[in-house]
């Protein structure tokens, strides 16, 4: 894919003429524990953003901080309040539509951000604006998480996160630091008492800010991760390029 912002105003002209679909990774900009960097989502889901090598499709430049106030005890995190990036996200997104680039996949790598792209995704759609769906890197894994960690599903600065990082950026990771982060880790998200969720921010449950086992990550599993994640994003493009405006569109009042 082209880089929107690498383009003149010119060659975007030319560009949008012949492309069906926008791709928009957004991150966040929040702690991950003593080994992993604060941009460890928006690094994730760029870098698989550029994995996508298609013709149909323009890369638009990342929205690096969202939805992270739970972070918020831990040094350097930064945050959006949910109805500031749901806003910003679907003027973005509106933008190009207008440009006459009605679909575009929200290739997300913070799940914090899910529930404002949710809303921002449903209101574009009912207002005829633009087909927005989110896609986050980790949900369309196949199984391959369970294959290579014995456990499904994303913790936070765990051995998911930590072997993508060293695929994507391995001289970010601090190899030094990954015991630590995993001797102060919580096994799992959040804190529940009788079914109820009691734990709202990290530092609640977990001393260095980490879910999960950190030390059980590898190069080799981050490169498994980011090629299907890139492949399924591929294909969701592709899916979605192939689909005229219309038929993404409500149905009708019966």
């Amino acid at each position: 894919m082209r880089l929107l912002h690498e383009l003149t105003t010119t060659e975007v002209g030319d560009l949008f003429d012949d492309c069906e679909v926008a791709v928009l990774p957004t991150g966040a900009v929040e702690q991950h524990g003593p080994a992993l960097p604060l941009g460890t989502d928006l690094l994730a889901a760029e870098a698989v953003a550029r994995g996508v090598d298609r013709d149909d499709a323009v890369l638009l430049p990342t929205v690096p901080v969202g939805v992270s106030a739970h972070h918020r005890q831990f040094d350097g995190t930064l945050w959006a309040e949910p109805e500031t990036f749901e806003a910003y996200v679907g003027e973005i997104v509106a933008s190009v539509a207008a440009h006459g680039v009605r679909k575009v996949v929200v290739a997300n790598g913070h799940g914090g951000n899910r529930d404002a792209l949710s809303r921002m995704a449903r209101r574009l759609r009912d207002d005829g604006v633009a087909f927005a769906p989110q896609w986050t890197w980790w949900s369309s894994l196949d199984g391959l998480d369970e294959e290579l960690f014995d456990r499904s599903g994303i913790g936070h600065g765990d051995a998911m996160e930590t072997s993508m990082v060293r695929h994507v950026a391995a001289d970010l990771v601090r190899e030094a630091a990954l015991d630590d982060a995993e001797a102060g880790a919580a096994d799992s998200w959040g804190e529940s008492v009788h079914g109820a969720s009691v734990g709202f921010d990290t530092a609640e449950f977990s001393a260095s800010g980490v879910t999960g086992a950190p030390t059980e990550a590898s190069a080799e599993a981050g490169r498994r991760l980011y090629e299907r994640a890139t492949d399924e994003l591929d294909a969701l493009v592709g899916w979605l390029s192939e689909r005229p405006f219309d038929a993404l569109t409500p149905e009708p009042h019966r």
